[in-house]
């Protein structure tokens, strides 16, 4: 016996901002971005090295524990500051780059 699917509605695509946690609306999205690209090297650097979270925590400091929530994305312990030490613990240079932002004016603003 065969049953009948409604049809699906058709979906609409949206295009994101290259920001995922702006787009779906979490406060200091910029700095969340920022922590999980930081996050993302440090995973990076410690599969080029083949460095264990015991490794990690003799060349760092860092606790195995911390090393397993960078793993598991949970970021909320850690600064932008923190993660940049961590990498640089492990050979890694951090650099920053600043550009306008798409969409908005250059003029700069007085907040109340």
């Amino acid at each position: 016996m065969t049953t009948k699917h409604p049809r699906a509605e058709p979906l609409e695509v949206v295009r994101g901002s290259g920001n995922a946690f702006a787009d779906v609306g979490l406060p200091n999205a910029d700095a969340e971005l920022i922590k999980s690209r930081l996050a993302a090297e440090l995973i990076q650097v410690m599969r080029e090295k083949k460095l264990t979270a015991a490794a990690v925590h003799r060349a760092t400091g860092v606790t195995v524990a911390d090393i397993s929530r960078i793993r598991n994305a949970d970021l909320g312990r850690f600064s932008i500051d923190r993660l940049v030490r961590l990498l640089n613990g492990l050979g890694r240079r951090v650099g920053v780059t600043v550009e306008p932002a798409q969409g908005r004016s250059g003029a700069v603003q007085a907040l109340p």
